[in-house]
């Protein structure tokens, strides 16, 4: 940083806290003359490049900076030019607000609650719709959770929009883009070309609501190896196919709500929401949004639910190469080779059960097996499809089973499937019995129609014996808690997503983290960055991993583990005795 404490700016700030050095400015909280704080954004000239300056060849961002009059942008103070050191620099001043960035206030306190998110969006809008009415409009171009700032001393709905770095007046030549500094998942299609419309930030307004309601970015995916035009070309082929849109238990999280996130992330233009206001009113409900929701899964028969996996398959996942392996020479060769199996007497099967301990990736690990046979894929939540009346789940099972086969050949995922094919012998009752038989039925022969039904559970105890025989889930894959190797992979795709120090030793790390599982290990590498942010490190380091470690405890203890090891080595037993019976058909 050029300035320390105590030391002056432009002879009229006196720094209090230099904030944040970036790649071609300097922030800083600094004390105006009357003593009131300021934040101040320090812009070196000779590390700016072209697209930063306007035709004039004054900077941008100082440009934009002095419109910004409005309750949820910073508001412009001042703004000059000094040389320091040699140099020649550029400096903006807004108002101070005292609070957090929405990213680190969801690290500190988890997930927000739909009423809480609905203001954060309203605050976004209204100041884009400030910015959007100006006689020439002002594109902010780069909307995130890093670029919402929280006023501690107001509501969620008085946040302010930050960092106008990569902002542009819309009359503006288009500009090519460097996407190592700008985050790609929030760009519409359209910036990805280098061009911006008010629809653009509106686009990023719909990925944020998106990854508040659902913790993730839409089109997810690693970009630490790739350079700009593999993430372009990739993140095209990634957004050819709809939006998916989870089942969760959210509440207020309505059908408006959900055709809100689709119609603002259309990838055509006309399609979108074409002002801050005409959203803003959707989000208050004063207008209706009819746009078809493409659920990622659906009890219903609509083509828009039928979904191709695209993504790297196993090369995604850590660690874990035996059963990697194994996969592919029990399952997956055999789907993807059909007709050689057939000549050899072997069928697809009906269904795999994928067990284990909770937090250990098993729907993960289910998404990425899609991905490696290349197969439509369904996802349904097994909570979803139980229902309290007669008959009711039979008919939810029913139109699953209708619908893969409809689209197959077809990867039918079923999360939580105990809560689909419970014990009967525990569970003596109409509605339980109907369900299961109903499920037994479709699952029947399932692989003659292309559909390979996955399950997933942590109860695999509470699953009827009956969908356990062979034929139906009749192959069980153990996902346990990560080993060694696996927990160094998980340790370095968590941290190298991050600002890190070097020497982070992650084979002790991992020596450290015996027996915690995948969740365990993203919370010690969240609890160190927070760490590194309240002491101003500035980066992860070892120390701070170590001690989040010490202040970590394992999610599962030794007994819960001994427990899905039985468990495990009574499956291996009852599926010798199996083969040993089974003289024809698909073997293990």
């Amino acid at each position: 940083m050029l300035f320390q404490k105590q030391q002056t700016i432009a002879n009229r700030y006196t720094v209090v806290f230099p904030h944040k050095e970036g790649s071609y400015a300097e922030t800083y909280r600094v004390r105006d003359e009357n003593g009131k704080l300021r934040f101040l954004k320090l812009i070196y000239y000779s590390k700016l490049l072209s697209p930063q300056y306007n035709e004039d060849g004054k900077i941008i961002e100082v440009e934009v900076a002095k419109f910004l009059d409005h309750p949820n942008v910073c508001k412009y103070v001042d703004s000059g030019k000094l040389i320091s050191n040699g140099q020649q620099l550029a400096y903006i001043v807004t108002e101070f607000v005292s609070g957090e960035t929405l990213d680190k206030r969801i690290i500190r306190d988890g997930d927000l609650n739909v009423y809480e998110i609905k203001q954060i969006v309203k605050g976004v809008l209204s100041a884009l719709q400030f910015l959007h009415s100006l006689p020439t409009p002002i594109i902010h171009n780069e909307i995130s959770i890093q670029n919402l700032m929280l006023d501690l001393a107001g509501g969620l709905e008085n946040l302010k929009l930050i960092d106008f770095g990569h902002a542009r007046f819309l009359d503006q030549e288009p500009t090519s883009l460097n996407l190592k500094e700008i985050n790609p998942f929030y760009l519409a299609p359209e910036r990805l070309n280098g061009v911006c419309c008010v629809q653009s930030d509106l686009y990023a307004v719909g990925v944020v609501l998106y990854q508040l309601l659902f913790g993730s970015l839409p089109w997810f995916f690693d970009v630490s190896k790739m350079n700009g035009q593999q993430i372009v070309e990739r993140l095209q082929a990634e957004r050819v196919r709809p939006i998916r849109i989870p089942y969760i238990e959210k509440f207020e999280l309505d059908e408006q709500l959900l055709n809100i996130v689709n119609k603002a992330t259309q990838n055509e233009v006309q399609n979108r929401f074409q002002t801050a206001q005409e959203m803003l009113d959707a989000i208050e409900g004063k207008i209706k949004v009819e746009t078809v929701i493409r659920r990622k899964t659906s009890l219903g028969k609509t083509e828009t639910n039928k979904t191709i996996k695209r993504g790297n398959g196993f090369s995604d996942v850590a660690g874990m190469a035996e059963l990697k392996e194994q996969l592919r020479s029990d399952v997956i060769n055999l789907l993807q080779n059909p007709e050689q199996a057939e000549a050899l007497g072997l069928s697809i099967p009906n269904g795999l059960l994928f067990y284990g301990p909770p937090g250990c990736g098993k729907t993960f690990f289910a998404e990425k097996f899609a991905e490696e046979t290349g197969f439509n894929y369904l996802y349904v939540k097994g909570s979803d499809v139980a229902s309290p009346y007669i008959d009711g789940g039979k008919g939810k099972i029913a139109d699953i089973f209708s619908q893969a086969r409809e689209n197959a050949p077809t990867i039918l995922f079923l999360d939580e499937v105990d809560a689909i094919i419970r014990n009967r012998s525990e569970h003596n009752n109409v509605t339980t019995a109907g369900a299961v038989n109903q499920f037994l039925m479709e699952l029947n022969n399932c692989g003659k129609d292309k559909v390979l039904v996955i399950g997933a559970t942590n109860k695999p105890m509470d699953i009827d014996e009956a969908a356990l025989r062979a034929g139906r889930l009749e192959l069980k894959y153990y996902i346990p808690q990560p080993d060694k190797e696996t927990r160094k992979e998980i340790f370095q795709i968590n941290i190298t997503k991050r600002r890190y120090d070097f020497g982070i030793d992650y084979d002790q790390l991992a020596d450290r983290t015996e027996n915690y599982i995948s969740a365990d290990i993203a919370l010690i590498v969240d609890t160190a960055a927070r760490l590194a942010f309240r002491r101003n490190v500035g980066k992860i380091t070892m120390a701070l991993l170590e001690e989040a470690i010490t202040n970590t405890k394992p999610s599962l203890g030794i007994e819960q583990i001994k427990a899905y090891e039985a468990i495990r080595d009574r499956f291996e037993q009852t599926e010798k005795h199996q083969q040993q019976r089974t003289p024809i058909g698909f073997k293990k």
